[in-house]
């Protein structure tokens, strides 16, 4: 089967889901209509398509193998953010060894489980697109590039035998952070995750999804954070604490996984709070994970 990728991208003020395969984007829709018509599949977007997976997977297939409507080059669209409306994003929290060295802590993973929190739909951005970091929020906004999963089956109580096969592809997640607003002192009850994680533009994603079965192991895959031409975070997703087949066993013991849900599965070392380096207007930021590709955004001063 000939190679593709799942992508969104803006039609005069519209978004459309779109589907590229050498170097051309077909709208999905269109696609779908000649190749599957009878599939019942919503191909308007890609929150709609991904969750019939199942039965989409083949017509993909059918697509890249021989595209029947009208292209456009990929280089004269504008991408957007794969998903404007996902499923549930979980974010795993200190899943990299070195990030945690970094944080002051020593991990023995023989001794817990993995920490999520959830980051808002209505944070995500694509490529291309302003972070705009929002005024009298914070003075410590940071980056954290991930390797975000793709869930595409519905899942709940799987083993390390069987988690992955929910997994139908992979994109790039910026794990955008306010450093300095997490910590609340007006109530006993330590850390915010919401006010840390979760503002205007704080969830940068794209450039498009990869099929799961195009990434030879996801475990093995170099990632890099470039800021203003400055490389901050170099490493590779061998150095996860838990793999993505671990994070999805730990969260179906407590929620089923849907179709359209988002798994961020950390970062690794290198992140500004450390360093005292943190985003200003005026950055740009690259970050990029091998067999992905490139994920790019402008940091501008927010409302």
């Amino acid at each position: 089967m000939a190679s593709y990728k799942l992508l969104s991208y803006d039609d005069n003020g519209a978004t459309k889901a779109g589907i590229e395969v050498d170097g051309f984007v077909f709208n999905l829709a269109s696609e779908i209509a000649f190749h599957g018509p009878d599939s019942g599949i919503d191909g308007s977007s890609l929150d709609t398509a991904i969750r019939r997976w199942t039965d989409l997977e083949p017509v993909l297939g059918k697509i890249a193998n021989s595209p029947s409507t009208s292209a456009t080059a990929i280089g004269d669209i504008k991408l957007c953010a794969p998903f404007s409306n996902p499923g549930t994003m979980y974010c795993a929290g200190a899943n990299y060894y070195g990030h945690a060295k970094e944080m002051g802590n020593e991990l023995d993973k023989s001794t817990i489980e993995p920490l999520f929190f959830l980051k808002s739909n209505g944070a995500i951005i694509g490529p291309n697109d302003d972070i705009r970091l929002p005024k009298d929020y914070s003075q410590k906004y940071d980056w954290e590039v991930e390797l975000a999963a793709v869930i595409g089956h519905e899942g709940h109580h799987l083993t390390l035998d069987n988690a992955m096969d929910i997994v139908v592809g992979y994109t790039i997640f910026n794990d955008v952070s306010a450093r300095d607003v997490g910590r609340r002192t007006d109530w006993n009850f330590g850390m915010d995750w919401f006010r840390h994680k979760s503002f205007d533009t704080s969830a940068p994603m794209g450039p498009w999804i990869i099929p799961a079965s195009k990434i030879g192991d996801p475990q093995n895959l170099n990632i890099k954070t470039t800021i203003s031409g400055e490389v901050m975070q170099d490493d590779n997703t061998n150095d996860m604490v838990f793999s993505i087949a671990e994070l999805i066993v730990s969260l179906t013991k407590q929620v089923p996984l849907r179709p359209g849900d988002i798994i961020a599965t950390g970062t690794c070392a290198g992140v500004g709070v450390f360093r005292g380096i943190f985003l200003k207007p005026g950055d740009d930021i690259k970050l990029e994970i091998e067999g992905i590709g490139e994920l790019c955004n402008p940091v501008v001063q927010g409302d």
